[in-house]
């Protein structure tokens, strides 16, 4: 067995909850993470040239999979274990939300309740919709057991291909990883830092051309322009509350340089539609509301070496689910993959702009 411990810290509150809707420390939504992570360090490693059904067997093999009455279930090679699994303590909401300034509503509107709507609510101030969370700063120790060899010759080849694989997902996560609701969002923001035993995290994000990453329709690289990767720093803040307002004006800025022309059940699609769908008021017709279109572009809160917090803002595009491309010929594909393109050089422009005041950087 190959042993990784680590420390896992949160940088922000995280909305990481378990049935009853109760925050808690549980490794299922890290794992599940870890899955997402290694799919990329997969497909880099492939060239980005990945035959999906093939990942998906070997990611099963890896990471278990259970039966839906048409094959086998598997256990897991990967074991994750946490040393406590114990509930947020985070029962309330501490100290005032910032209110940044929107334009399409009258009054000012909480920075966290914007970039948290959902796990958070409204309540005579910005107060938490959910019993608790995990509060910032709490941490855990996390221990991943991954087999060096097995009895089975097969596996045996599998593991030796995918430990460095899964270590790279490591390091990944501690770079752009999240957990939670709202974790795109930078809720959630972690660390990991390695234990006496354990190697340094070590890797790099695999970046690729980003008209090139709509060719694929699942996330599987960060994206780079003439520039270099499109991942963006923040200047660095003393503490997350005030971070976490620099994060919601930004992204009030670059959503709502798209205005809308029309309402509910529009006819066509407009330029903000492709940012994230659903979109309150403004739904479209041929999409209905029940479509989901995750926001591409993430933030993270990382971290300094000398106690100080930076927000990391990095692009992950794909093509959207085909749900969003109703006819499914190269035509109809091209269309969208223009639309999209258009769209988001956009959003990197606005990013590079003088406001907000960011700077570009290699990981």
């Amino acid at each position: 067995m190959n042993i990784y411990e680590y420390t896992l810290r949160f940088n922000t509150p995280a909305f990481l909850g378990n049935a009853e809707q109760n925050a808690q420390w549980r490794t299922p939504p890290i794992k599940a993470l870890l899955r997402q992570w290694w799919r990329m360090a997969y497909a880099a490693d492939q060239g980005f040239r990945v035959d999906v059904a093939t990942m998906g067997r070997e990611e099963g093999r890896l990471f278990g999979v259970a039966s839906d009455g048409e094959g086998d279930s598997r256990k897991s090679l990967v074991r994750i274990r946490l040393d406590k699994w114990a509930e947020g303590s985070l029962k309330s909401w501490e100290g005032p939300d910032q209110s940044v300034a929107h334009p399409e509503v009258k009054n000012p509107v909480g920075s966290q309740l914007y970039l948290g709507y959902g796990p958070l609510k409204f309540l005579k101030g910005t107060a938490l919709k959910a019993n608790a969370a995990i509060q910032a700063g709490d941490s855990a120790a996390i221990s991943l057991a991954i087999p060096t060899a097995h009895q089975d010759a097969e596996l045996s080849r599998l593991l030796e291909r995918n430990v460095p694989l899964i270590e790279r997902a490591l390091w990944l996560m501690d770079h752009y990883g999240t957990l939670g609701g709202r974790s795109r969002n930078g809720w959630g923001s972690f660390a990991l830092t390695p234990k006496e035993g354990t190697p340094d995290l070590a890797g790099n994000p695999p970046l690729r051309p980003w008209g090139d990453c709509l060719k694929l329709d699942w996330p599987h690289a960060l994206g780079q322009d003439d520039q270099g990767a499109l991942i963006w720093q923040t200047s660095p803040f003393e503490d997350w509350k005030p971070l976490m307002r620099e994060l919601a004006v930004i992204k009030i800025g670059l959503r709502t340089q798209f205005i809308f022309t029309t309402g509910n059940e529009a006819s066509q699609t407009e330029a903000r539609h492709w940012l994230s769908y659903p979109i309150t008021n403004h739904s479209v017709k041929a999409w209905g509301n029940n479509a989901r279109l995750p926001n591409s572009l993430r933030f993270k809160i990382r971290k300094t070496a000398n106690g100080k917090f930076v927000g990391a803002i990095f692009h992950v595009p794909c093509l959207p689910p085909s749900t969003f491309i109703p006819n499914q010929n190269s035509q109809a594909i091209k269309q969208v993959s223009q639309a999209i393109k258009q769209v988001w050089s956009q959003v990197h422009q606005f990013l590079d702009g003088p406001t907000p005041l960011l700077t570009r950087i290699g990981v």
